[in-house]
């Protein structure tokens, strides 16, 4: 099952985000239920409440399957039922806690005034015990509770309303970026070269074959010198890699299709699988491995690595640690690590540029009060765009400070794709799927 492959560490954040999705759909159908009751017709109010019971039932065991077992092993095998399924998830789930949020707003703000009741009854007085009065809280304010009962369904319902255009719209609206790539040292034969770049394809129950298919169009329509992709091709165990690559392989470049692995095919254990794929299609996978590209008679050097993991605090053993070696001194080097967190090693170690991917973009952007505010800064610094840092050196520059902006001196290049699928739900705010043009300038 793909939950063993998440390891023990991984659960103690899954566990109690598959509490919250159980307790949204609690909430969501005691609501149902709620205004069900209200029908006058029996048979009709009963058909209505059986009809509510077995969606959300449907909902979460289609859920609990596709994340449990991977991919696309749920009894009925059809994406479209799925992908509606993790949509409704998602929005009931920040629906709820929508909803919860304002009533916390709301406790905070009676919590004085109930406290101040409660002060003012005197227990010991045997006549104010049996007062009417005595045990009765501040007189309810009808204004108020219906007040917080409108701003409680519009926060509910925003969920819904931005999940549906996510899902119908943006997650489907792949854009083009075109982005200038200062690299260290350039010889002047590689100015111009140009680089398309495609990430985290995720096919399965959220990205089907047709959708691949597009994007590789789209890709080929840049007539790019070379074309990469850096990992998660699938998403779990089950998910159909195999057409993946088949699609990817009708990608064009004259310098080749090359790649890495991602966490997704560390997890779901397909890592040496989607190499050997590459390799029957004419394409090139690089595992710890690096191979010089000619352009217009001057080399570069290409090289690929799996998914570099977190090292804990404690570890001595920094990421990339097993290709200093594969690092040349005489030609640019570019990188190919899905994981942008490498990018500080890969500075440190001279690799002028590296093309990564994994966060999505956060998959969700929202503005509030003038700051955008993405998941992924929980995780890394680098969140989707070009950053830079001082180029072979060890610097006490800290990622934050390198998101800020560029240090001065000799710059490594780090561009982090905004990928083109998506994971948890079939949803995009403000991160459209991304197709990358890189352009090589001197820096």
């Amino acid at each position: 099952m793909y939950v063993r492959d998440l390891g023990w560490y991984r659960l103690l954040i899954v566990l109690p985000v598959l509490s919250l999705v159980f307790l949204s759909q609690y909430h969501w159908l005691v609501r149902v239920w709620r205004l069900a009751r209200r029908v006058q017709q029996p048979v009709l109010r009963s058909v209505l409440q059986g009809t509510g019971g077995l969606a959300f039932s449907i909902a979460l065991l289609i859920f609990v399957l596709n994340w449990g077992l991977g991919g696309n092993r749920t009894p009925w095998g059809i994406s479209t039922v799925t992908a509606l399924s993790g949509l409704w998830i998602a929005c009931a789930l920040f629906g709820y806690l929508a909803v919860q949020f304002v009533a916390a707003i709301d406790w905070l703000l009676r919590a004085p005034r109930l406290l101040a009741a409660r002060l003012r009854r005197r227990p010991n007085d045997g006549a104010n015990e049996t007062a009417p009065h005595a045990s009765a809280g501040p007189p309810i304010n009808l204004a108020r509770r219906r007040f917080v009962q409108t701003v409680s369904a519009v926060a509910g319902a925003i969920p819904f309303a931005a999940g549906a255009y996510g899902f119908a719209f943006e997650r489907l609206h792949y854009r083009i970026h075109r982005v200038d790539l200062p690299v260290s040292g350039l010889p002047p034969a590689l100015e111009g070269l140009r680089i398309a770049q495609l990430s985290d394809i995720h096919i399965g129950s959220y990205m089907s074959v047709s959708g691949v298919r597009r994007a590789v169009g789209m890709a080929n329509d840049l007539r790019s010198d070379l074309t990469v992709v850096t990992g998660d091709f699938l998403t779990a165990p089950g998910d159909p890699l195999e057409a993946c690559i088949e699609e990817l392989s009708r990608l064009r470049a004259p310098l080749g299709v090359w790649g890495c692995n991602g966490n997704h095919e560390a997890y779901s254990e397909a890592e040496a699988l989607a190499a050997e794929l590459f390799r029957q299609h004419g394409m090139g996978l690089l595992r710890q491995e690096n191979v010089e590209v000619v352009h217009d008679g001057q080399p570069f050097n290409l090289i690929g690595v799996d998914y570099q993991r977190e090292r804990p605090l404690w570890s001595r053993r920094p990421m990339l640690s097993a290709i200093a070696h594969l690092v040349r001194r005489d030609v640019p080097n570019i990188l190919l690590s899905h994981n942008p967190n490498s990018f500080r090693r890969a500075a440190e170690l001279g690799i002028e540029v590296q093309l990564a991917g994994h966060t999505h973009g956060g998959q969700v952007r929202v503005e509030i009060l003038d700051h955008r505010f993405s998941p992924a800064e929980f995780f890394t610094p680098y969140i989707a765009g070009l950053y830079q840092r001082p180029l072979g050196v060890w610097s006490a520059l800290n990622d934050r400070e390198a998101w800020s902006g560029a240090p001065t001196g000799q710059p490594s290049a780090l561009y982090v794709n905004r990928g083109l699928g998506t994971i948890g739900a079939p949803i995009r705010l403000g991160v459209p799927p991304e197709i990358t043009l890189l352009t090589l300038r001197r820096a």
